[in-house]
């Protein structure tokens, strides 16, 4: 708020502004926004009021409250503030209650049971964004009315042959209870921002907590899957040694007749040869595939528009405030 008291002698001009957001339903909010000028001549106790821009019903919601002025405040340069802090007090009140309403709507959403946890976090996001302008705007107008008082105290301590005890009690009266209005309803805005910020840890929680169930099912799935794999290996491992013993006698080394009896070929040497070698060379290629291609099996998942990449180093989300 600024204060000009030297345009004319005992005159008294005073320029203060008011902003308050309103969050509808809809999410569409608006700014309201009152720039209020006074001028109060002191010849004529008559007092000049202009609001720069204002919207239309905040236009008429102001003109028809200082219509109805009582007379008697005429005296007091500062007697038209109480009537436009009434119109803020409104403002800020139903800006406050539209972000409860807000906040009270995420409360009441009960989560499917059975279905994967799907939370808005933009929404939240955006309401948390909203609330903190409304607490921001609801400070700017505890201290511009404090502003205000300060002024009025003055200039009753340099005016007091103009001061009439009553309407001077009246006048303070109006612009404290004022003050204390806007400040409580500050408490309420941060009762507002922090069961949002409790809303918001629950749905990362609930999000991480499916995550971790859905993990453990994964790793159930993987020992199934690993007991499997067990019985394939030992039902190998009992006739590997069977089926390689057939193998090896059934080669055209190896000849069995009635006649003959039992013989073996003189070139039986050929297939240590070729078979030993051959088999090192797979077992080394088999323990350094993995190095010389560390990302030969692995596809990254497409990730569509809008979403966020998962990360597989842990499956609790991290939150940034």
């Amino acid at each position: 708020m600024r204060d000009h008291s030297q345009c004319r002698k005992d005159d008294r001009h005073t320029w203060s502004y008011f902003e308050v957001k309103q969050l509808p339903h809809d999410m569409d909010y608006h700014w309201d926004k009152l720039n209020v000028f006074t001028r109060w001549i002191a010849s004529t106790k008559q007092t000049i009021v202009v609001l720069f821009d204002p919207n239309a019903p905040i236009r008429k919601l102001v003109q028809q409250s200082l219509l109805k002025f009582n007379p008697t405040l005429l005296g007091d340069p500062y007697w038209a503030y109480p009537t436009i802090l009434d119109t803020v007090a409104n403002l800020q009140e139903s800006a406050v209650w539209l972000i409860r309403d807000q906040v009270r709507s995420i409360e009441k959403k009960e989560p499917i049971p059975g279905a994967i946890p799907n939370p808005e976090y933009r929404k939240l996001h955006d309401i948390g964004r909203h609330a903190i302008h409304v607490c921001e705007t609801l400070d700017v107008a505890v201290q511009t009315i404090e502003s205000v008082q300060t002024h009025h105290v003055r200039f009753l301590d340099s005016n007091p042959e103009v001061n009439d005890l009553a309407v001077d009690q009246d006048v303070r009266a109006e612009l404290e209870f004022h003050r204390s209005f806007i400040a409580n309803l500050r408490h309420r805005s941060t009762s507002n921002e922090k069961r949002l910020r409790n809303e918001i840890q629950l749905a990362f929680n609930t999000v991480a907590q499916h995550n971790a169930g859905t993990s453990v099912e994964i790793g159930r799935a993987a020992q199934i899957d690993s007991s499997a794999m067990k019985t394939i290996a030992f039902v190998t491992l009992i006739f590997l040694p069977p089926t390689f013993i057939s193998s090896l006698f059934s080669m055209s080394f190896f000849q069995c007749g009635q006649d003959n009896g039992w013989g073996v070929s003189n070139k039986f040497w050929l297939y240590w040869v070729f078979a030993i070698p051959i088999t090192v060379a797979t077992g080394v290629v088999w323990q350094y595939w993995h190095n010389l291609f560390p990302n030969a099996d692995y596809k990254p998942a497409p990730v569509r528009a809008g979403e966020l990449p998962v990360r597989s180093e842990s499956v609790m989300p991290k939150l940034t405030v």
